[in-house]
């Protein structure tokens, strides 16, 4: 919508009550919730507020970036994930050599030996899985990494003539080193902004490396057990959609983003300082949606503008472009987000129940 468009929108209708079915899912989910972090702490040590923003990706039907430098357990995260998911999983290690054909699939030549007629048959590449992980995605081409981004927006892969649909549900999830950036292809601001997360994997706590060392070098083996299917996960897909969300909340959302755009009326001062490029509205459909979902996982069947103010690092962090000075002062976007969420408040607005 511009700028010259109608400025008094009509509202969008009320969402329906929650159905008795949808109620006792989100109670379902958080219980499943729960399981799956119990599950995940078998493997993976800490790590909560990772797990919870993957999670969250993958219940909006998104995708994520995680970012942290090597050895922190990030594939080993995904990994286990699918695992405790049970969903297909696939690793695709990125290389300045990989090429597109390499993760989407290739037609084969193969002669058919009831015929003697030569055929060409589709081989299927890593793309072909509930969840592919994208090792370090900054050290492939421009190619590959165009072919990735676009089956991840149209949740399907063409080759020749022949199109093929990816299996749903299909998530991606691919990590970046960010101390290390020779003979790296920087992913572009358009291209980020399909991630809907972007994930900072940190270190550990000093009481969470102990506990990493003693598990890693002990003959420890973690039993875990499947929570959910791809089934269950395209359902609570729908019900995160169906979550209602009051004006207020939309509002501040809304308000968020545009102030993140420099030169704004709404923009705060240090915006304009700091700033070179603010988020666009898509940043704003996915911290509605990942309220919306993180909402489900603490059970309960509303958004609020906590929900929001929890998710905006995420969804913010990787559309919020900072200035020259700003970087060399040492300045990163999560500084602006934070002073953001400090400088923006919520309107007044009666809790849903």
């Amino acid at each position: 919508m511009t700028e010259n468009a109608a400025p008094d929108p009509k509202p969008a209708a009320s969402p329906a009550a929650p159905s008795a079915d949808d109620t006792e899912t989100v109670r379902a989910m958080a219980r499943a919730y729960k399981g799956m972090t119990e599950q995940l702490a078998r493997v993976i040590v800490g790590q909560r507020a990772v797990i919870e923003q993957v999670l969250i990706a993958i219940f909006c039907r998104g995708h994520a970036l995680l970012v942290g430098v090597p050895g922190l357990a990030k594939t080993l995260l995904v990994s286990t994930l699918a695992r405790v998911l049970k969903l297909s999983f696939k690793r695709v290690q990125s290389t300045p050599d990989l090429m597109p054909a390499d993760i989407t699939g290739t037609d084969v030549l193969e002669e058919d030996r009831t015929t003697g007629k030569r055929v060409f048959r589709f081989v299927r590449g890593p793309l072909f899985a509930n969840m592919v992980l994208a090792d370090e995605i900054n050290r492939t081409p421009p190619k590959t990494q165009a072919a990735l981004l676009e089956a991840m927006q149209e949740h399907s892969v063409t080759a020749g003539e022949n199109t093929f649909d990816l299996p749903d549900p299909f998530f991606v999830l691919a990590t970046q080193n960010p101390i290390e950036q020779e003979g790296t292809y920087p992913l572009p601001e358009a291209q980020l902004d399909r991630f809907m997360f972007n994930i900072v994997v940190d270190y550990p706590t000093s009481r969470e490396e102990l506990a990493i060392m003693k598990q890693v070098t002990s003959t420890y083996e973690a039993e875990l057990s499947p929570f959910l299917s791809g089934a269950d996960i395209l359902r609570l897909q729908r019900i995160v959609r169906r979550v209602p969300v009051a004006d207020h909340v939309f509002k501040y959302a809304r308000d968020l983003v545009r102030a993140t755009r420099p030169n704004s009326p709404e923009a705060p001062a240090f915006i304009n300082d700091l700033v070179s490029w603010g988020a666009g509205p898509r940043a704003g459909i996915y911290l509605v949606l990942a309220a919306k979902a993180r909402a489900i996982l603490y059970g309960r069947y509303h958004a609020t503008t906590e929900d929001v103010k929890e998710v905006a690092a995420p969804v913010l962090r990787h559309r919020v472009i900072t200035t020259f000075n700003a970087e060399a002062a040492g300045i990163r976007s999560d500084h602006v987000v934070e002073r953001l969420l400090k400088e923006i408040r919520p309107e007044a607005g009666q809790a849903m129940a």
